[in-house]
């Protein structure tokens, strides 16, 4: 790739048109160069991705330090961990994170995804199922916890519009902070100059969920959450109805363990599972995506006939509030990863080029990337039927679909239920508000040997 022109000739070509624009359309565009950090795009342009020899990488890559499930812990049990988790929400050092980025376009939803109903019963949609969880959790802590919505430009003004036209999902105003990550420019991948998508519109695409930190801190909100007193950050997608919000036991872990970043996972179900490997090298956790990971590697087995990289990750994190400002105030930060792609462009005539093959590189950051920057981090194991039900796939796909995002729920409950002593016969079908129960412990303080013969929604 040659390297662009310097950042002045380069806003000069990106106005070559500013001519036929009407006033509106040169301010929407002068607006999006004054956005463009041209000297980090110029360092993106004379840099490359580290080469990575990841079947070397995959040979030296052991399990991570990690919580498993039925197994203590060596720095505390897990009810020490949820006393610790209690105490921290109670306090109020504890924040949200819910990052809310991506359309349902896959779902065949032309929304953000948040918005996408997913209650088996209730139709609920996924910022409510999320919302409403937080608001449980608050009132059985007596605490104001806020929820950091992050959206994408796709889904920004639809998103504070959902929110505004439905009470904030019953949060107080105080208690939502809708924030919009970050953009890059894509440039041509032969000469490194910033395309244009139209004449009064520069090719911008969302930075990657690694935006977040870049974003958290544009926007104010590690100011914010720091004046509040919040030290953790528990982040999660939105995509996830069965995430355990502001679960206690895994902050609990997080903090008996002095980790600065923990990570859920859950067991990988077979070896070349599409989900990414939460594996140590060289005393770092880190992720080697599915696709990264050697064959050889990822069927390896244990003295237990375990696989022996077994940890995968659901992106459920808990972040120390410190080690986020320290990632922002490092040089070096967060680093970017490029992505070759075809994206349209408006060529020296004004014509718009459709291209066939891949013509252009994204710059985009993993939130992921992140576990390596800490000095200590942890994972700690779910149970998949209680924590991860993620909707990524349209309906007739073997996995992730909204059906089977329902089928967990209802299960989940059912569970619930059958533990305390009710009966739910095959083909009834419960669903639980967190406002009635948030958890098994308060389903069994409800009811006992109570027969449901019909389909409930219990709120």
């Amino acid at each position: 790739m040659q390297v662009m022109e310097s950042p002045q000739s380069e806003q000069l070509r990106l106005r070559r048109f500013a001519s036929e624009l009407s006033p509106s359309e040169l301010a929407r565009l002068e607006e999006q160069i004054a956005g463009i950090d041209f000297e980090l795009i110029e360092k993106l342009n004379r840099s490359e991705d580290a080469k990575v020899d990841w079947e070397e990488l995959a040979a030296r890559a052991i399990a991570p330090p990690a919580v498993r499930l039925g197994e203590e812990a060596e720095f505390g049990t897990a009810t020490e961990a949820r006393q610790r988790g209690e105490e921290a929400l109670r306090a109020g050092k504890v924040a949200v994170i819910l990052v809310a980025g991506g359309q349902g376009t896959r779902l065949g939803f032309d929304k953000p995804k948040g918005m996408f109903p997913i209650g088996p019963l209730s139709d609920r949609s996924l910022f409510q199922i999320h919302s409403d969880r937080l608001a449980a959790v608050m009132h059985r802590y007596n605490v104001s916890i806020p929820m950091f919505v992050m959206t994408s430009p796709a889904t920004d003004r639809t998103t504070r519009e959902y929110f505004e036209a439905n009470d904030n999902c019953g949060l107080a105003p105080e208690q939502l902070r809708v924030f919009r990550q970050g953009t890059m420019p894509a440039v041509d991948d032969q000469t490194g100059e910033v395309l244009l998508a139209e004449k009064s519109c520069i090719a911008l695409s969302p930075d990657g969920h690694g935006g977040l930190v870049a974003a958290l801190e544009k926007n104010g909100c590690l100011a914010e959450a720091q004046a509040a007193g919040i030290e953790y950050f528990f982040y999660a997608q939105v995509d996830n109805p069965l995430v355990q919000l502001c679960d206690p036991e895994l902050i609990g872990y997080h903090l008996l363990a002095e980790s600065q970043l923990t990570t859920q996972v859950v067991q990988k179900r077979f070896a070349a599972e599409k989900v990414g490997n939460v594996v140590s090298v060289d005393g770092k956790v880190q992720i080697i995506e599915y696709s990264d990971l050697p064959v050889e590697a990822s069927e390896r087995v244990g003295a237990n006939g375990e696989l022996e990289l077994w940890a995968g990750n659901i992106a459920v994190h808990v972040f120390n509030r410190q080690f986020l400002q320290s990632v922002v105030e490092d040089v070096d930060g967060l680093p970017f990863h490029r992505a070759h792609k075809k994206v349209p462009f408006v060529d020296q005539s004004g014509e718009l080029v459709q291209p066939e093959e891949p013509n252009a590189i994204k710059f985009e950051r993993f939130v992921f990337d992140l576990l390596p920057l800490a000095d200590r981090a942890i994972v700690v194991e779910g149970d998949p039927a209680k924590v991860f039900a993620p909707v990524k796939n349209a309906e007739g796909a073997p996995v992730d679909t909204a059906t089977h995002a329902k089928a967990a729920q209802l299960a989940l409950f059912r569970e619930w239920l059958v533990d305390a002593g009710a009966t739910v016969p095959e083909g009834v079908q419960v669903e639980i508000h967190p406002s009635w129960a948030l958890d098994a412990s308060e389903v069994r303080e409800k009811i006992n040997s109570i027969v449901f013969e019909t389909d409930t929604y219990l709120r």
